[in-house]
């Protein structure tokens, strides 16, 4: 567990640390189109930059919000169900999430891939586009790894929702 632990502190410091960026970028960004003139436009590569970092903020935080019981669910449902059918259900969930999380993952990699293949590169930051498109893949696999430890029984996703009134 020290592993997940280190893992989950990784991602809540790159998450604060791309969103406090993300704020001083664009407050920068504020000021000088406030000045105005050439250094307004030699600024052009913030809202780009504040884009990306949204998306990785964003595709960054799947797995912990997956494991803290915070992505959409029906408990509702789960409530009025007999616990050992309950626990039937949230195991095919958790397979199922595997899965397709593994899959989107998949294809992730093999975006990724061709994206850096082709050369293609961002108009203002003039990264390569692949380095954007491992967001959603890195995120996935995130998401994967969660659900596989939901699955195995390493992690409860659920002991951190309120209970349904």
């Amino acid at each position: 567990m020290l592993a997940l632990n280190a893992l989950r502190f990784a991602e809540r410091s790159f998450i604060v640390v791309a969103f406090l960026l993300m704020v001083f970028l664009y407050f920068g960004s504020v000021i000088t189109r406030e000045i105005g003139g050439d250094v307004a436009t030699s600024f052009a590569w913030v809202e780009e930059a504040v884009r990306v970092l949204n998306l990785f903020m964003v595709f960054f935080g799947l797995g912990l919000a997956l494991e803290r019981g915070r992505h959409v669910g029906i408990r509702n449902l789960r409530a009025k169900l007999p616990p050992k059918v309950c626990q039937g259900l949230l195991r095919v969930t958790d397979l199922i999430g595997l899965l397709f999380s593994g899959y989107i993952a998949w294809i992730g990699i093999e975006m990724v891939t061709f994206v850096l293949n082709s050369g293609q590169r961002s108009p203002t930051l003039g990264i390569p586009m692949g380095y954007i498109y491992l967001a959603p893949t890195v995120g996935f696999v995130l998401l994967a790894l969660r659900y596989g430890l939901s699955l195995v029984g390493l992690i409860d996703r659920f002991s951190g929702e309120e209970t349904a009134e």
